[in-house]
């Protein structure tokens, strides 16, 4: 049995306007700005930055119909709506993120140094001869992550000949070598760990208990790490008291001098970016938006000019066709 009945529904929905608009509302203003330089990146209608000329609008507002009327193609594109600007508000072609008279919220990004470049500022205040100071840039620039220099003396004498054009001996290479290892952090330029204890112990104030943590890392550091204490005490006629507290001193040294730098040179700074701020002002709470780095938006006259030189083309084939219909898509996008 079949029944009719008239039912009254209400219904609201969303254009896709609207939806945009959802979307981007609701980022934070970091992630606002990457949306932003994504778009741009990815839509060739959309440019940033104040526009060049600010009359060729109107010239181009100002002009006759174009004889033709208003001629549709297959994909059916109105070309004259994306020529004239008369009915386009201006907000549909232009986006100001900012205002003029707004604070400068931009956030400067900080260049760390790198370990090499700490390095060679400070051999800036030694005073070496020219082959000298190229000789320890090279030194410096043999130096790894952690600190050390990893490769022979021979082998850096040879390189300097090679591909610096500086003859020198291995003599020459360790004297500026002295100099390197006496930069900071103390313990740099060594060749190997015990040489680096050495470099930072060396460094220390003198007292009883560094004087004996020299002559265990230059004397018996094979004793030394493989922990034979008790031969150690019964060499050096000491007792154990005397050993812990050398022991204390080595402990403290650092095994790996650049790591402090490499670690904090490599290492992202990450800044809290805040979507608004607040301030007081004569008693007053005042907040302002975080409009910071986003640009301001219009769209690109290049393409315009592509429509109006398709309309006053005589014959038009099918590339340009679809030329136009990707140019139509890309207006649309930038307008959104």
């Amino acid at each position: 049995m079949l029944k009719q009945s008239l039912n009254f529904k209400l219904s609201q929905k969303l254009s896709p306007q609207q939806i945009q608009l959802m979307k981007l509302i609701q980022l934070p203003t970091q992630a606002f700005e990457q949306r932003v330089k994504s778009e741009l990146e990815e839509n060739p209608a959309l440019d940033s930055g104040k526009e060049k000329s600010e009359d060729e609008y109107d010239e181009y507002s100002n002009q006759d119909d174009y004889d033709d009327g208003n001629e549709t193609i297959e994909t059916d594109i109105n070309v004259d709506d994306y020529l004239s600007d008369d009915d386009v508000p201006e907000y549909r072609t232009k986006v100001n993120n900012y205002s003029a008279d707004d604070d400068d919220k931009s956030v400067p990004y900080a260049a760390g140094k790198s370990f090499t470049q700490t390095l060679v500022e400070q051999l800036n205040t030694r005073r070496l001869n020219e082959q000298d100071r190229a000789i320890a840039e090279f030194l410096v620039g043999s130096i790894d992550g952690s600190g050390y220099i990893r490769r022979s003396i021979e082998d850096i004498a040879d390189d300097l000949a090679f591909t610096m054009n500086i003859y020198t001996d291995v003599d020459e290479v360790e004297k500026v070598l002295t100099v390197v290892q006496d930069l900071d952090p103390a313990g740099v330029g060594a060749r190997s760990l015990q040489e680096c204890l050495l470099l930072q112990l060396k460094r220390k104030n003198k007292s009883e208990s560094n004087e004996l943590a020299i002559k265990l890392i230059r004397d018996y550091f094979d004793a030394f790490s493989k922990k034979h204490y008790s031969k150690i005490m019964t060499k050096y006629d000491i007792t154990e008291e005397e050993l812990r507290d050398a022991i204390d001193d080595i402990e403290h040294l650092n095994p790996k001098p650049g790591g402090s730098y490499t670690g904090g040179s490599t290492r992202i700074v990450e800044q809290v970016v805040p979507d608004f701020n607040i301030r007081i002002k004569d008693g007053l709470l005042e907040l302002t938006l975080n409009g910071r780095n986003a640009p301001e938006l219009h769209v690109s006259r290049d393409y315009s000019n592509m429509l109006r030189g398709y309309k006053e083309a005589k014959e038009k084939t099918k590339s340009q066709k679809d030329a136009v219909m990707f140019i139509k898509q890309k207006l649309d996008g930038a307008k959104w």
